[in-house]
Formats: structure tokens, sequence, C-alpha cells
């Protein structure tokens, strides 16, 4: 018995939809300096193979990861450990992906223009930062805004 045309036809545009996102996510990332900014803050221009190894398997476990929904028991207090490790690089990352985006655009100085300050910026990002952890942990402990 052959397979439905219309199964074969949704796995097939739903690989090739997965891999041009991916695609287009990784480009973009590269275009806009993430991962150059990254190598020349950290001074490790000597392990750009590990960092390419690294975004190579995190993108291909995040998305094994995603499709499979392998479940983790890790206990209490292991996964407890895990996930804020995983949420705290996860927000550096997402950090450094914003302020690369915002230089690229060069929003900053936009920005400070705008709202006439001189001195004093990196409090503006703190404060930005500091808003987004209190909504994140309203939406998530609190389960303010899940509906």
């Amino acid at each position: 018995m052959l397979p439905d045309i219309r199964l074969i036809f949704l796995i097939f545009s739903g690989l090739a939809a997965g891999g041009v996102i991916a695609a287009g996510i990784f480009a973009f990332l590269a275009v806009i300096g993430v991962f150059p900014r990254l190598i020349g803050r950290t001074k490790t221009r000597k392990h750009v193979w590990l960092y390419e190894t690294f975004i190579i398997a995190g993108g291909t476990l995040g998305n094994l990861a995603d499709l499979y929904e392998v479940p983790l028991h890790l206990g209490n207090v292991a996964g407890t450990i895990f996930f804020l490790v995983f949420g705290l690089s996860v927000g550096i990352f997402v950090g450094c992906l914003v302020m690369s985006l915002a230089e690229t655009l060069n929003a900053l100085p936009v920005l400070t223009r705008r709202i006439h300050l001189a001195t004093g910026f990196q409090y503006v990002i703190l404060a930005v930062a500091m808003g987004k952890l209190a909504g994140s942990l309203a939406y998530f402990l609190c389960g303010i805004g899940s509906g």
C-alpha cells in the first residue's frame, strides 16, 4: 500500500520550510556579527573551530529536542540546576543577539539622541533587562498572562 500523497507533501514541505528557516536564522546571526563579536570580546580567536562545532551541535540538538520532545528525568535538584544554567545561557545569548542587532542598526546612538541622554546609558539597558526579568518571572512563576 502506497502512502498518501498528502502525507508525503506535508513531510516534504515541513522539512523544507524548517531547513529554510534554520538557514535564515544562522545567516542572520552571522550577518549581524553575533559570533565574531563574542569571539572578539572574549579574545578566544584560536578556538573558532570550537565555536563552529557548538553552534552546529546546538542547532541540531535543539531541533531534535523540539521534534522528539525527549523528557528529562533529572530529579528536583539536578533539574533546577540544569534549567538555571540553561536559562542563564539562553538569556546571555539573547542579550548578545539584541545588542548586536541594535549596534548593527545604529539604534543605540539614535535612542540616546532622542531621549537626550549624555551619560548613564548602561542604566537604561539594565532597567530594560530587569523589566524583562520581572515580566518573565511574573509570567512563569505567578501565571500572570498565561490565559
